[in-house]
């Protein structure tokens, strides 16, 4: 039996909310987005040279191939089209076809429901489902062709801002090869380890800031600032972060040894990157953790979360940063130096290597394309190995895409015992659960009008206790629970906007019980 909250979710009907800002501004910006990215596609395509050499049969195949993909393209642009259209006039909203991918019956029987309460219009259903809905409906009209199947249509703007993202990862690439110089005293310290800890912790809440689903349109300057770290910029944000549980996670991984970690991921690009590098140090410089899982998404989902093909791009693009990373702001951007590309190259390498060895895993295998599906031929940039599955003993390479699907249903957390039983014990047997993000927050909490002061346990639902559990979020949507009364009133006269404009954070921790 799912979990039944004692209050309503968050919807647009309230005008001054911010889930009425999405649907009437976010998203037809998203939709024009990939409108005009798709109108790029096909343009290329049609500018191609046709194929030299005297296999005039082939030419005239591929000639035949490049025509019908611009077809689908322009198809595809349609369907886009129309959505942005019955959006913005609050239409009902479609059912989801039938198009061979997890969830369709899921999504379709809940819109029913909408229905019969007159929710199922695109400014009347609860938001968190809606918003979910929408890329699961958008994965369905490249899914349904030939040629598109395989197409993130949001990988260019992530790859873009990965690109941007040069400078703070070869700062944190010398933080990290700093730190080798301390690991003597890290040994023999915790104290002074804890200390470096809680800097990788905030690296890695702040990341969460380039989220291309707020942020559509940056400029590098803006990127670097967000991006920045070292110990003045954290010390500086400590005062933004609402709740701060880092001396209970850090009690709480003391007491661990030789451990797992999972990580369910938010963003790609520089916050992957950030995970990456939270997982690096806790494996390599503390005894605490010893193996890290990380849990992509399988299909495009809200912008720029990551997709298996996402996490071996971002590895492969690690090893070869000057072909992608500016390091500065300024238009004739900078070479890196030699000792920042060595640097980063080690660092990268180590991440390399945790990954060949099983060290670091995915949940699924490492070859999983988009939808689930493992790719024929594994390109050139992606990170194949046998150990990929090392971390879920009891799964197979023809089943462990499935441990991966319930993060694209329409579902809060509490109910993942419910709807998908491999996959929660899997979580129960994780000595600390990493959630990145504000959708893994809204999914946490269900998206629910809670009061800010309810307790984080009681928000969780049936889900608190069932591991250790970790949320690393910058503030991007209204729900917000677990916080002191004195300190919002003192923040709503700092900030009104503290909900959503992505300055304010939340460090929640909760143990397992028993």
């Amino acid at each position: 039996m799912v979990f039944q909250p004692p209050f309503p979710p968050y919807d647009p009907t309230d005008k001054s909310g911010f889930s009425y800002e999405t649907v009437a501004k976010r998203w037809p910006v998203i939709l024009t987005s990939i409108v005009d990215q798709l109108h790029r596609e096909n343009h290329d395509l049609h500018l191609r040279p046709p194929i030299d050499g005297s296999d005039s049969a082939h030419s005239e195949e591929e000639s035949l191939r490049v025509e019908a993909k611009i077809t689908e393209g322009k198809a595809i642009i349609e369907k886009v089209g129309k959505l942005k259209y019955e959006m913005a006039r609050d239409h009902v909203m479609e059912p989801i076809p039938m198009d061979g991918e997890a969830h369709v019956d899921f999504y379709n029987s809940e819109l029913e429901n909408l229905a019969k309460a007159s929710k199922d219009t695109w400014f009347k259903a609860p938001w968190l489902y809606a918003e979910c809905y929408l890329y699961r409906l958008l994965r369905s009209y490249f899914v349904q062709t030939t040629h598109w199947k395989d197409y993130d249509p949001f990988h260019a703007q992530k790859l873009d801002v990965f690109a941007k993202s040069g400078a703070s990862i070869y700062g944190i690439a010398k933080i990290m090869h700093e730190l080798e110089s301390e690991k003597g005293a890290l040994e023999s310290d915790p104290s002074t380890l804890k200390v470096f800890f809680q800097e990788m912790i905030q690296m890695c809440l702040w990341g969460n800031a380039t989220d291309l689903s707020l942020l559509t349109h940056m400029s590098l300057v803006d990127i670097e600032k967000l991006q920045s770290v070292g110990k003045e910029m954290q010390a500086a944000r400590k005062e933004f972060i609402m709740r701060d549980d880092q001396d209970k996670v850090w009690e709480h991984l003391t007491t661990v040894k030789n451990g797992r970690v999972d990580f369910v991921l938010d963003n790609a690009g520089f916050e992957l990157f950030t995970d990456l590098v939270l997982a690096d140090f806790l494996v390599t410089y503390t005894p605490y953790v010893s193996k890290v899982v990380f849990h992509p998404k399988l299909i495009p989902w809200f912008v720029s979360d990551v997709t298996p093909p996402d996490f071996n791009e971002t590895i492969a693009c690690l090893l070869r940063p000057t072909s992608l990373f500016t390091t500065s702001s300024s238009s004739s951007s900078l070479l890196p130096s030699p000792e920042q590309q060595q640097h980063l190259r080690k660092l990268a390498e180590r991440l390399r290597q945790y990954v060949s060895e099983g060290v670091f895993a995915m949940s699924v295998p490492g070859g999983t394309g988009l939808g689930g599906g493992l790719t024929t031929t594994a390109p050139t940039t992606a990170i194949t190995t046998t150990t990929t599955t090392t971390m879920v003993k009891t799964t197979t390479a023809a089943t462990t895409h499935s441990l991966a699907e319930f993060w694209t249903a329409p579902v809060p957390y509490w109910d993942i015992e419910t709807y998908d039983r491999e996959l929660w014990e899997l979580l129960r047997g994780s000595d600390l659960v990493v959630f990145k993000g504000d959708l893994n927050y809204r999914k946490l909490t269900g998206d629910i009008k809670w009061p800010s002061w309810t307790s984080f346990e009681e928000a969780l639902g049936p889900l608190a206790g069932s591991f250790p559990l970790l949320s690393l979020r910058t503030n991007k949507a209204d729900v917000a629970v677990g916080l002191d009364k004195e300190v919002l009133v003192q923040i709503e006269e700092k900030d009104a906007n503290w909900r959503v404009n992505g300055k304010f954070a939340l460090i929640s921790f909760l143990g397992k019980e028993g």
